[in-house]
């Protein structure tokens, strides 16, 4: 499946990579075509979850998850970390033959990913593993909510705590883009640079923001999951192989086709059950200065919410039996 997921996605972006637009004019206006359709889908899952979070009952829950990450030291930590990388990629030399720009963009996309997903996984180990080891949620649940509901709101208040703890990083990473783009240029003495070349590299870099928000969002799905039988340093460690085996198996399938059986067969019987986390890899794409087409974004969210759902049903048939007494 990852294999097959992979493929659909080269697919896509090498048909993104053919159909590309030649003048920065026209580059430009396509890149704002489709960031506004990304945009606007956003928008519409933020009032979706504007709506869960103070109108539902599953979302009082949410809310107080989300409220206990933000309080949490980890929080303003992670935040700290990711914007002094930021500032310190802009400046620190990367002596790639004046692509320090791509370069520096990967960078960001590698910390984003790092710590929304390490408050993710942190922030599920310590809500539920930990209330359920304290007794805590034996008395939250002997309250008119079930526990399904307090799987649900327990994921979507982790969402809403990864989304506070990214929106400051994304917003400094793209005023640091621009700030780039023109730093490069004065270091280099180039003045074909101006203000619709930073732009464009904002607007590539975009679509790739949204998809490490997607790939944190699986991660912290499997980690709900397993928070409702394990404890917290089991939790961390596990996520961890999932994502690092996730990476890798992709590359054993291709690697193994027609060679070693026994390896091929257990990479793809791993790839079955992990996520296809290299759909959500695109640094290639921005490395050779390619676009990420929205219609890409749409196959991946739907692939992120397939798994999503299939995560917290998983965590519904782990939690249904498990004893708090």
């Amino acid at each position: 499946m990852m294999h097959v997921a992979s493929q659909l996605a080269n697919d896509f972006l090498v048909w993104a990579q053919a159909t590309e637009l030649e003048t920065p004019r026209d580059r430009l206006n396509k890149l704002v075509h489709d960031n506004t359709i990304i945009l606007s889908a956003m928008l519409v899952g933020v009032v979706g979850l504007i709506i869960f979070l103070f109108w539902t009952r599953t979302g009082v829950i949410a809310r107080a998850t989300a409220k206990e990450a933000v309080r949490q030291p980890v929080f303003p930590l992670l935040l700290v970390v990711a914007l002094v990388m930021l500032v310190a990629n802009t400046f620190v030399p990367f002596f790639s033959l004046g692509e320090d720009v791509k370069m520096m963009e990967v960078c960001g996309l590698a910390m984003l990913l790092i710590c929304g997903m390490f408050l993710g996984i942190w922030t599920s180990s310590m809500s539920i593993a930990d209330e359920i080891e304290g007794k805590t949620a034996m008395t939250l649940l002997s309250k008119p909510i079930n526990r399904r509901q307090f799987i649900v709101g327990k994921f979507v208040g982790i969402q809403t705590a990864v989304l506070l703890l990214c929106l400051p990083i994304i917003l400094a990473f793209g005023g640091l883009i621009i700030y780039k783009v023109f730093y490069d240029a004065r270091e280099s003495t180039r003045d074909d640079v101006n203000m619709v070349t930073a732009v464009i590299e904002v607007l590539r870099v975009f679509p790739a923001i949204v998809l490490c928000l997607m790939e944190i969002m699986i991660m912290s799905a499997i980690s709900v999951a397993l928070s409702t039988r394990l404890p917290m340093v089991v939790n961390l460690v596990t996520c961890l192989a999932f994502f690092v085996v996730g990476h890798l198996s992709e590359t054993l399938v291709v690697s193994n086709l027609a060679k070693l059986e026994l390896v091929g067969f257990m990479a793809r019987m791993i790839a079955v059950f992990l996520p296809a986390v290299g759909v959500f890899n695109v640094e290639a794409k921005l490395m050779t200065d390619g676009n990420v087409p929205y219609e890409y974004l749409g196959w991946a969210a739907g692939y992120s919410v397939a798994y999503v759902m299939a995560s917290i049903l998983a965590a519904f048939l782990m939690f249904e039996d498990r004893d708090l007494a």
